[in-house]
């Protein structure tokens, strides 16, 4: 498969996949209409904003294949570095502080709905601190950097 065509099969599934992200955010707020309980709508409403920022996602991949190309210049990078890596370390701390939350509850009874949000958030902190891992991999691979 040509270049072309994987960029055409990724635009025609990412099209594909923003109205199912448009049908979950729908979704989450017909159950946040039906009920009052506190878990389930806070449940549903991060799973809505995930969904909206799933959709900003695709949005910019269709655009970057079919549109304008994203780029992204060492000058761009250098000059944000410095606060990225601090932000890096935010997470970290973050991430810490959520197992040090977890370690504190385990084992104890009548905690299940906080151990269930601290562990939401620590995956959550946990995938941040992944995707800027990531972007140090992206950073790597420009020149003069890599």
């Amino acid at each position: 498969m040509s270049t072309k065509e994987a960029q055409e099969k990724i635009v025609a599934n990412v099209r594909k996949w923003k109205k199912i992200e448009n049908a979950a955010v729908a979704s989450t707020a017909r159950v946040i209409e039906k009920t009052e309980n506190p878990i389930v709508r806070l449940v549903m409403e991060i799973i809505g904003r995930d969904s909206q920022m799933h959709h900003r996602i695709q949005e910019l991949i269709e655009d970057s294949l079919t549109t304008k190309a994203i780029a992204i210049s060492p000058e761009e990078v250098g000059e944000v570095w410095g606060l990225i890596e601090k932000h890096l370390e935010i997470e970290k701390q973050t991430v810490a502080l959520a197992k040090s939350c977890l370690q504190e509850i385990e084992g104890k009874k009548g905690m299940l709905v906080q151990a269930y949000l601290l562990e939401y958030l620590l995956k959550d902190e946990e995938k941040h601190d992944t995707i800027l891992e990531k972007l140090i991999e992206v950073k790597k691979g420009m020149y003069p950097y890599g």
